[in-house]
């Protein structure tokens, strides 16, 4: 079933496009990675479809409707990102007795679970916590209120590298026990890649790739050996990014790497090795892409 399908979508403020003609769907029950870098276009393409702003161009529907001013398809959505405000005058229990109410799949029990985790402190109010426990409460409303939809923007950019791998481990636990749809916009690529099933990248308002993320792994490879070797075999895929030391040249290549090209890199003296999904971002997106 779709849970997001946009077709052609644009979004424009003023002379600027902060979406051009994209087109994608997410579907039930997957972890997906809203990549790319900063003025790329996902903070916008969130708002479009938490219904905080309108689309310009193109369509837009949320659970089968389009989601601007559309409570009850909204209902179904749940959106932490690392600026989320809250009440001033709340304390952390008020927050989550809050949050009970609005999401309709909200579980108290896992709540408190996590709260007891991060180590939050229930009676302190929202505007004396540190970053990293304002951090925690917004991962912790996003994981208990197990909407169908769930946004994560960088809600997590605030805590300590024990507390994000905790955040990471309960997110998986409870995607496996209660799967939806999870989207996590994040820069700390590595750390997410093993939770990420499918990619979608965004690079000036475009959307540059679209595809599960074990078959983008596949086709970004590094290519080290004899530069004249390298230079040969990169002829029949693209050069994302080369770089030469004395006689020996490392390139970073997409395309089709299947035996028949593994067992030419060997008869080149080419060692081909995969790249993390990070560095496949950076390539992809870097400027200047085109071989020297």
């Amino acid at each position: 079933m779709s849970v997001v399908a946009a077709a052609g979508l644009t979004k424009r403020f003023g002379d600027v496009t902060a979406l051009n003609d994209v087109t994608f769907t997410l579907t039930e029950n997957r972890i997906y990675g809203l990549l790319g870098r900063n003025g790329a276009g996902k903070t916008t393409l969130m708002q479009l479809i938490t219904g905080q702003n309108s689309v310009s161009v193109g369509d837009l529907t949320l659970f089968g409707e389009r989601p601007f001013e559309n409570e009850r398809a909204l209902m179904r959505v749940a959106f932490i990102k690392e600026s989320q405000k809250y009440p001033a005058a709340y304390q952390v229990r008020h927050v989550l007795s809050l949050a009970s109410r609005l999401f309709p799949n909200w579980d108290e029990d896992f709540a408190q679970s996590l709260v007891d985790e991060f180590e939050l402190p229930r009676k302190r109010g929202v505007r004396k916590l540190s970053r990293g426990m304002t951090s925690a409460l917004g991962v912790t409303i996003g994981l208990a209120a197990r909407a169908p939809l769930t946004f994560f923007d960088e809600p997590y950019l605030g805590l300590d590298a024990v507390a994000r791998q905790l955040f990471y481990d309960r997110l998986l636990a409870d995607y496996a026990e209660n799967p939806r749809t999870v989207v996590l916009s994040t820069h700390l690529i590595d750390e997410v890649a093993d939770l990420i099933e499918h990619v979608l990248l965004l690079d000036h308002g475009k959307l540059l790739l679209d595809a599960p993320s074990e078959e983008l792994r596949g086709q970004v490879m590094e290519a080290s050996g004899p530069a004249e070797a390298v230079d040969e075999f990169a002829t029949a895929h693209r050069a994302l990014h080369r770089e030469q030391l004395g006689g020996t040249a490392r390139t970073t290549l997409r395309g089709s790497f299947d035996n028949a090209e593994r067992m030419r890199a060997k008869k080149l003296g080419i060692d081909l090795a995969p790249v993390s999904l990070q560095q496949a971002v950076v390539r992809l997106t870097a400027e200047g892409t085109n071989p020297r």
